[in-house]
């Protein structure tokens, strides 16, 4: 990633368990997709199960859909794997929006957004509409699925470490080793309620989806803030889970999301536009995030500034 994003290199291969490729690509003005979860596959199966993906991160969209070709190829090893496709992404990507049924959600209808970022997303939402998409305001009508989240991913976490020596785990970062902690008090009966109430969101995104083809939203509800914090601001967040409310929620539903570019704020710092899209319609996300990069060619940060 931050190879990518110094232009030391063309492409990176994120894992994305509840945003990892879609956060640091709003925070470096990247593109990076999260795919549809088993369309490229990962083997051993991450300790975070079912919620992690791994997608290319790139600086345009064509780069990533040639990435996603290799990714995607097949891995017998992985049994949560997608058939395989064999098909080259870059054949749509030029067929633009018109007439795609496109909802927007500025926050979800419940997360809270810095002011700025939230201007460059709607700003970002007009162009969709300036190509032909038919695009409407529209939540999707479910509550911050974030306890779900927190009952799948923390008790990953105390998965992944529940092997380390203690001396060892002197060197992990602080976030990680309290959340691990807190996963070790999940029961085996609330990991299941959640895995019952996923499904339910789940169930609910295919639903939304049978009336629109794509969802919009800001990637991050936040600007990017100083290295080495867990927070922006620790009077109003807790942990990271605070500042990504857009990005989880997609984890557990499976769906396809990228994180596009869409523009800087006042100090410099991007802005990312998170395309989503029914599972399996990888290739309609990346035509889309192409539609979008063609008629805003993605601005990335003056490093010199920052």
């Amino acid at each position: 990633m931050a190879a990518v994003g110094a232009g030391m290199g063309p492409l990176a291969v994120g894992t994305d368990g509840g945003g990892s490729i879609r956060i640091p690509c709003s925070f470096t003005g990247l593109f990076g997709i999260k795919p549809s979860f088993g369309r490229v596959p990962a083997w051993p199966l991450s300790p975070f199960g079912t919620v992690a993906h791994v997608g290319p991160i790139a600086r345009n969209v064509t780069d990533a859909a040639l990435m996603l070709d290799v990714l995607s190829l097949p891995d017998a090893r992985d049994w949560h794997a997608l058939p395989y496709e064999a098909r080259d992404y870059r054949t749509t990507l030029e067929h633009g929006v018109q007439d795609l049924r496109i909802a927007f959600s500025p926050d979800l209808g419940y997360a809270k957004v810095d002011a700025e970022v939230k201007e460059l997303f709607l700003q970002a939402v007009s162009v969709f509409t300036d190509l032909g998409a038919k695009v409407e305001e529209k939540h999707p009508g479910f509550d911050n699925p974030e306890p779900i989240f927190r009952a799948q991913w923390f008790p990953g976490a105390a998965f992944l470490l529940k092997d380390m020596p203690r001396e060892k785990r002197r060197m992990i970062d602080p976030g990680l080793l309290e959340i691990a902690a807190q996963g070790e008090k999940f029961t085996a009966l609330e990991i299941l309620d959640a895995q019952h109430k996923r499904g339910a969101l789940g169930a609910q995104m295919n639903l939304f989806h049978r009336a629109y083809d794509l969802l919009l939203t800001p990637t991050l509800s936040i600007a990017a803030f100083d290295a080495g914090k867990d927070v922006a601001d620790a009077m109003l967040q807790k942990r990271w889970t605070d500042w990504t409310p857009f990005s989880y929620p997609f984890n557990l539903t499976q769906q396809p999301a990228a994180s596009v570019p869409c523009g800087l704020t006042r100090d410099g710092l991007p802005a990312g536009l998170q395309i989503v899209g029914p599972r399996y319609a990888d290739a309609l996300v990346l035509r889309a995030a192409r539609a979008f990069e063609s008629a805003r060619p993605f601005a990335l940060p003056d490093l010199r500034r920052l």
